[in-house]
């Protein structure tokens, strides 16, 4: 059981219990309130497979959040439009009420935003969403205040190489005072980070797992396998094997992520929400030398529109396959950090999954 059969859980926990309910964007909803999911890292990366998931988008939204950056040029330059509804969406509102301009329908409106950099800097950002808030929350703030911005996901990086311990490794994209200048309140509106120190065993089946190498266990000798490796044999290592982690730089910790979600489209977006904070957990592990350990998600409001009903029964029909593993290729010339990835580095070689299931976007 890893995190795909939790989330076919849920989907069937909404069909059979949820409640009709209107919504913003019109098209209603069947709604449960108040769920969790979790999954072990070394489960596999969870990227879902009961249908094909668009993991180069993932990977583009969540280095454009990470970048600070609010436009979505860099999206729909990189082939992602996941955000291309709410912000044409906010530009049809704005020209409303002001002829003779013409109101570019939604292709030619794109396609501006990819050519014309007067036109994307004018319509294209989204406002202070998720970008914005975790690398300079406080810039849109009053004089007044005297609010010096801040960097979250720094100050986390910074932390969890001094204080892995703290109880107050946050991010909140939640910014009560700037929530009327965003094009769409961050559905995921905060993530927590935990971390907890490795066994001795469990730092020696990390580096037999990494380098393949053979070692001896409390009950005689194993063999590395991949598939099948007896790390609960590991218990304690000798002072040569200890020295020998420590020359290939094996982690001393592991790291976990919780996040917090008020609105969950559970066909669309969740999976989509699964795989990036994944991702992101991924990530931040690789920037502090930490093994990813679990990956939760606090869920409020866990609906489907109505036009997502038949295609939510389509996927419950489909056997999950096996996860895939996420490989991290870094350029030569490359200094691997937070702040210098490609969309390029991140690979998942391994990946099978059944067919696309198509539904509508609603924004």
């Amino acid at each position: 059981m890893n995190i795909e059969h939790d989330y076919l859980k849920l989907l069937k926990d909404v069909l059979d219990n949820g409640k009709e309910k209107g919504d913003r964007t019109g098209t209603g909803t069947i709604s449960v309130f108040g769920r969790q999911i979790r999954h072990k890292m070394s489960e596999g990366f969870p990227l879902l497979t009961t249908k094909k998931m668009y993991w180069k988008g993932i990977v583009t939204e969540l280095l454009w959040f990470l970048s600070g950056d609010t436009n979505i040029k860099y999206l729909v330059d990189n082939g992602c439009n996941i955000w291309n509804g709410d912000v044409y969406r906010a530009y049809e509102i704005s020209m409303i009420g002001n002829p003779p301009k013409k109101i570019l329908n939604k292709d030619e409106f794109i396609l501006n935003i990819k050519t014309d950099d007067e036109f994307a800097n004018k319509w294209g950002d989204l406002g202070p969403i998720y970008g914005r808030q975790w690398r300079n929350w406080g810039s849109g703030a009053l004089e007044d205040k005297y609010l010096d911005n801040i960097d979250q996901i720094q100050n986390l990086i910074e932390q969890l190489k001094t204080n892995p311990d703290s109880r107050r490794l946050m991010v909140n994209a939640w910014n009560v005072g700037e929530l009327d200048q965003m094009t769409l309140p961050p559905c995921h509106y905060g993530f927590q980070v935990y971390t907890r120190e490795l066994s001795e065993g469990e730092r020696l089946w990390i580096c037999s797992q990494r380098h393949h190498i053979r070692f001896g266990t409390n009950d005689g000798p194993t063999w590395y396998n991949p598939d099948n490796p007896d790390r609960d044999k590991l218990k304690w290592m000798t002072e040569e094997q200890r020295q020998l982690c420590d020359y290939k730089n094996i982690p001393t910790r592991a790291i976990s992520l919780m996040w917090n979600q008020r609105s969950v489209d559970t066909f669309l977006g969740l999976p989509f929400n699964i795989a990036s904070y994944g991702l992101l957990l991924e990530i931040i592990a690789k920037e502090v030398n930490m093994v990813p350990d679990e990956l939760i998600g606090n869920l409020g409001d866990v609906h489907l529109y109505k036009n997502h009903i038949e295609q939510a029964k389509e996927q419950l029909t489909r056997e999950p396959k096996r996860l895939p593993t996420l490989e991290i290729i870094e350029r030569e010339e490359q200094n691997f950090s937070m702040d210098e990835m490609y969309i390029d580095n991140f690979q998942f070689p391994n990946y099978q999954s059944h067919p696309t299931i198509k539904a509508p976007l609603n924004n």
